[in-house]
């Protein structure tokens, strides 16, 4: 049967409004919180030139001031090969930027007593209680011999597992052939069949890279504070972050394993190789053994979900009546924990990202108190307490080509801020 025109195009109408919704448009006026729009459309060319000259599929950007979101956009392809869109409800593995989600769940436990900061962490993971520390051969060792072993000076605290200096990278260093063949040198979790507890005891067994507390190396530290989560909290991973974190914040698609129902939905990985543009490695995400839990490296989720838990960071832990943690306890995770130990970034490090002390230091656009880190796969955040801003940029490139957009975002960003 036909419709009468005024339905079909009340159907067409409402097609399009869904379509456009999916694709993103900007619930605030920008102006309206202190975004000149124009300067803003700049993040938007910038974005699209990267996209038109095939340096990246597709992206999605979510920027949002005083809880009000300016842009929540897609741009580019989805999937190149068959044409899809980028759009908003695209679901993206954020590796990294799982640390935040991981040291969240740890203060909370800590918020309810679970231990200290500074407790060694062989007192709920014994595996650690006798930590050796790989050191380089000595002058005059045996042909051959790449390193030795040193008692480390003090036990692995959890407050080192949360600034990265507890020693542990990810399998580089002077052991790193033992590292190799316990296969634990690289970031990557979710191809393996064991649990995340098995191979953090496996972890364990390994010599230190670095003395605990001295030196700050990027590694497996906030895969160990996941199972840290598990050891204390009785739960799997998965079920903590499910029930404690996900659900509370109303972070429907964030998981560690896809569904096969929402597989459609997660943006395929390009890469930059001698300049072209192509489909790289998928992933274990959907079809593999969906069995390891990496703390570290191992979520998926929207730029919406994530953009839930960076505002309830922003909120000093609170989003929309339901509180996660304490004012006092966002606060410390954004204090510098390193010192001059870090020298990334801002030069700066909290519990689970870099931390802005110095914008000079820095040399690029900013503000005193901002934090961020970002991913594998391309994609950053960050969050802004004094301009009260959450910015996050989500696609997957991997290799990127040497692009700079996960960088310049943020600067474009910043730019387009007059009030």
């Amino acid at each position: 049967m036909k419709l009468p025109r005024s339905l079909r195009v009340a159907s067409i109408v409402g097609i399009a409004l869904v379509a456009s919704l999916a694709r993103g448009a900007e619930i605030a006026d920008p102006a309206s919180v202190g975004f000149d729009g124009g300067r803003l459309g700049r993040l938007d060319a910038v974005i699209q030139a990267q996209v038109d000259q095939k340096k990246i599929a597709g992206v999605v950007l979510y920027v949002a001031r005083d809880g009000q979101e300016v842009r929540h956009r897609g741009y580019g392809m989805s999937d190149l090969e068959s044409g899809k869109a980028m759009t908003t409800d695209a679901i993206f593995r954020i590796a990294s930027m799982s640390k935040a989600v991981t040291s969240t769940a740890v203060m909370m436990l800590y918020e309810e007593g679970k231990f200290l900061l500074h407790d060694p962490v062989a007192k709920y993971i014994p595996e650690f209680k006798n930590s050796m520390v790989a050191v380089a051969a000595p002058e005059g060792s045996p042909p051959g011999t790449k390193f030795t072993t040193v008692k480390a000076k003090r036990p692995i605290q959890i407050r080192d597992l949360l600034t990265h200096t507890a020693g542990l990278t990810y399998g580089t260093g002077p052991a790193a052939e033992l590292y190799k063949a316990a296969k634990l040198d690289t970031w990557y979790f979710a191809n393996k069949d064991a649990t995340i507890g098995e191979e953090i005891r496996k972890l364990a067994a390994l010599p230190l890279n670095g003395q605990p507390g001295e030196v700050y190396q990027y590694g497996y530290s906030t895969d160990v504070l996941g199972y840290l989560v598990e050891v204390v909290s009785g739960m799997p991973l998965d079920q903590f972050f499910a029930k404690r974190i996900f659900a509370p914040l109303k972070m429907g698609d964030a998981c560690f394993y896809l569904a096969p129902e929402k597989a459609a939905r997660l943006a395929p990985v390009y890469g930059v190789e001698k300049g072209v543009l192509g489909r790289g490695d998928q992933g274990d995400y959907v079809t593999g053994p969906r069995k390891c839990f990496s703390g570290g490296a191992g979520l998926l989720a929207t730029a919406g979900d994530y953009g839930r838990l960076l505002q309830m960071l922003l909120n000093d832990g609170e989003l929309e009546g339901v509180r996660l943690l304490s004012p006092k306890t966002v606060q410390l995770m954004r204090a510098n924990h390193t010192g001059t130990k870090y020298s990334g970034d801002t030069g700066a490090f909290g519990l689970g990202f870099w931390v802005m002390q110095d914008v000079g230091f820095y040399g690029e656009l900013g503000s005193v108190g901002a934090y961020g880190w970002g991913s594998a796969y391309f994609p950053q955040y960050l969050v802004d307490p004094k301009e009260k801003i959450v910015a996050l940029m989500m696609t997957q490139l991997r290799p990127t080509g040497g692009s700079d957009l996960n960088q310049k975002f943020k600067v474009m960003m910043y730019q387009a801020l007059v009030k």
